[in-house]
């Protein structure tokens, strides 16, 4: 080859390559309004930007007929404000403010559930929305609402602040009623629901002012939630019952809770649900096929959960459980997982047990978790640092509190006195744990306690049988 034709091809090589890179920067897209942005909801392999700004959805919206997305899965009919149902995009919402008027709540028709986001696509990353519920917390759905709804697999939703308001009643947390059986009919709102396959939420932020889950689960198989940080308000039983004589919801009922006695004292409750929250049935469509089944295998990486009625719950859940490096403060409860591994977390004991487990027939887990100091008051109304029955658990609980509260306790078997359980002759067993207690936290070992064992920096008081649990001096550093 001579040298003209060996110029010649480089100068073609590097026109092909500018053509290439003016290619590839021109494939991103600027939209710069939501009516812009919808058409690109749809389409596979975009890149959108939409212009940085405040948009705001009103209930004239809605009557007019602007967002007309819906979903129906599982015969479950859901209005859709944005139905991400693309494959293999990025959607950039930097700088973006998405607001959303609560009153929209109660207009939007006769549809079983509304979401303001939902993805049912595949492969795709969406970032960076900061996205608020504008109005009051007791505007409410007339069924069911949720903020974010993730289907699909294998997407991403990043660095989303997330501000959830709007239900009925709100100011109670679970006192009056949570599933089908309530004193006062529940109007909930959560704030984020994962299903589908491989689906992923990273470092996005839920402010949760509304009764509902934060962040929770249904039939999601292998769902990755990383770095994310929940936040919900707490309320005492105390404050709720000064209500007497106002007319307000609760005093209307006599405060007569759902579990069929009167609101007890002493207790702070979430005005939320669960912090991270998975269950066992539900329903998704990936690639257009419809499954019924539960959660699967999830894993919780460097969350932070703060005044939920529960930190980080995963009983219900099957497969392979994992939990590192996440932090619950000032929640009813901590931990609970069933079985599985908490790895390298922290939790508090201020307003409820740092660690729990829900049936006797949970077995296998295994939990590293530092109990940290709080501020101000005390509101444990269960009595317990630590709940712990079922069997052949493998649990170290580590101590940043050097003088620890010696009216909690970390019972091994017995009660569970958490405000819905009260009225309850309980007694659940538990067998073949092993304990390594390096706090001064007391530990009971009740009578339906056996065959456990390990080391204890507290006081110990064995009333079971054939335990085994010695008291070991924890010399500091």
């Amino acid at each position: 080859m001579n040298s003209k034709i060996l110029i010649m091809n480089i100068k073609v090589m590097l026109i092909a390559c500018v053509l290439f890179t003016s290619y590839t920067v021109s494939a991103q897209t600027k939209v710069n309004s939501l009516e812009e942005l919808f058409p690109y909801l749809q389409q596979d392999g975009v890149e959108v930007v939409l212009k940085p700004g405040t948009y705001t959805i009103t209930t004239e919206d809605i009557r007019n007929g602007k967002f007309k997305s819906e979903t129906d899965i599982d015969k479950h009919k859901a209005l859709v404000l944005l139905l991400f149902s693309g494959n293999s995009s990025t959607y950039d919402f930097t700088d973006v403010n998405l607001h959303v008027e609560t009153k929209v709540l109660t207009v939007y028709g006769d549809y079983d559930e509304f979401y303001e986001i939902q993805v049912t696509g595949n492969n795709n990353v969406i970032k960076n929305l900061t996205m608020a519920d504008v109005g009051s917390v007791n505007d409410y759905p007339k069924r069911r609402a949720c903020n974010i709804v993730m289907d699909g697999a294998n997407n991403r939703i990043e660095g989303f602040h997330i501000s959830t308001k709007g239900s009925y009643p709100y100011g109670y947390g679970e006192a009056f009623g949570k599933g089908g059986k309530n004193v006062i009919p529940h109007y909930k709102h959560s704030a984020f629901l994962v299903r589908g396959y491989k689906n992923h939420v990273k470092n996005c932020t839920i402010i949760h002012r509304s009764y509902g889950h934060a962040l929770f689960m249904q039939a999601a198989d292998k769902p990755l939630i990383e770095g994310c940080y929940i936040e919900g308000t707490m309320r005492s039983s105390d404050d709720m019952l000064a209500e007497a004589g106002t007319g307000s919801d609760a005093d209307k009922v006599n405060f007569m809770t759902y579990f069929d006695y009167k609101l007890p004292k002493g207790y702070m409750m979430s005005l939320g649900e669960g912090g991270i929250r998975a269950y066992n049935g539900g329903e998704t469509v990936i690639d257009g096929v419809e499954y019924i089944r539960g959660t699967s295998n999830p894993t919780i990486l460097n969350c932070t959960v703060k005044n939920m009625r529960a930190g980080v719950t995963l009983t219900h859940a099957t497969g392979t459980k994992y939990v590192s490096g996440t932090t619950v403060i000032g929640c009813e409860r901590g931990f609970c997982i069933g079985s599985g591994d908490i790895v390298d977390s922290y939790a508090d004991t201020q307003y409820g047990p740092a660690l729990g487990v829900d049936y006797i027939t949970d077995s296998g887990m295994s939990a590293e978790i530092t109990l940290l100091p709080y501020e101000g008051k005390s509101y444990n109304g269960s009595g317990h640092a630590a709940i712990i029955i079922g069997s052949n658990h493998k649990i170290t609980l580590k101590s940043a509190n050097p003088n620890p509260d010696q009216n909690l306790k970390i019972n091994i078997g017995g009660d569970n006195r958490t405000i819905g359980l009260l009225a309850k002759d309980e007694n659940y067993s538990a067998s073949n744990i092993l304990l390594h207690n390096l706090t001064k936290y007391p530990v009971v070992l009740d009578d339906n306690s056996s065959n456990c064992k390990g080391i204890t920096a507290g006081k110990v008081l064995d009333e079971g049988q054939n335990n085994h649990l010695f008291f070991k001096e924890i010399l500091k550093d």
